[in-house]
């Protein structure tokens, strides 16, 4: 489980096909810094496993089925990803619950400055439209954020000096990609009330 705050933006320095998919290489010095084979780690938003660690990089491997179903397969060598590693037992939630996996792929369709932050839009496939709510939480790229509006087949998130500076969001450009993760506990409720009828 992750929270949606991202601990550091990586750098992808290799990148190979396989025949099971993509094996990438990330540098991430921070990440690293404790990092095991095995272990999980969120890359823009999706759960994957490092495996091989040789600091300050690691290696991923993605499926078909990830490179097809988010923004990961158009990354390459020199792309920046947003990188968190799971929650730990008895440590602070500052996000909201992040599982890794993505739900869909949004475009960003707008971006108006606001001072030093920025509001955007973004376009997305129309089955994630009934999960997203006036100040509910969404994940974009791994990012947890608020939803600041919400119209027909898209919504708008507001992005601070913060957020804008620590990770790739802050690079977007009209027609960017981006990996959403809609509220795990929207699926649920939705879930439960088709049970009840």
């Amino acid at each position: 489980m992750f929270t949606g705050i991202v601990a550091e933006v990586g750098r992808v320095i290799g990148c190979e096909q396989t025949d099971r998919g993509r094996r990438l290489v990330v540098e991430a010095p921070v990440i690293t810094d404790d990092l095991e084979v095995g272990d999980s780690v969120a890359v823009n938003g999706i759960c994957l496993t490092a495996v091989a660690v040789d600091p300050p990089a690691f290696h991923m491997e993605a499926v078909e089925e990830t490179l097809s179903r988010t923004n990961l397969g158009a990354a390459g060598e020199g792309s920046s990803v947003n990188l968190e590693r799971p929650v730990r037992l008895g440590g602070r939630l500052d996000g909201h619950v992040v599982q890794g996996h993505v739900d869909g792929v949004g475009v960003v369709a707008d971006i108006q400055p606001e001072g030093d932050s920025q509001r955007v839009a973004l376009t997305i496939p129309q089955e994630l439209e009934r999960y997203l709510v006036y100040k509910g939480s969404v994940a974009v790229d791994g990012v947890a954020l608020t939803v600041t509006a919400v119209a027909e087949r898209s919504f708008e998130i507001a992005l601070i000096p913060h957020t804008l500076a620590s990770t790739t969001l802050g690079s977007w450009r009209v027609g960017d990609k981006a990996n959403i993760e809609v509220d795990i506990l929207a699926k649920y409720v939705e879930k439960l009330l088709v049970i009840r009828r």
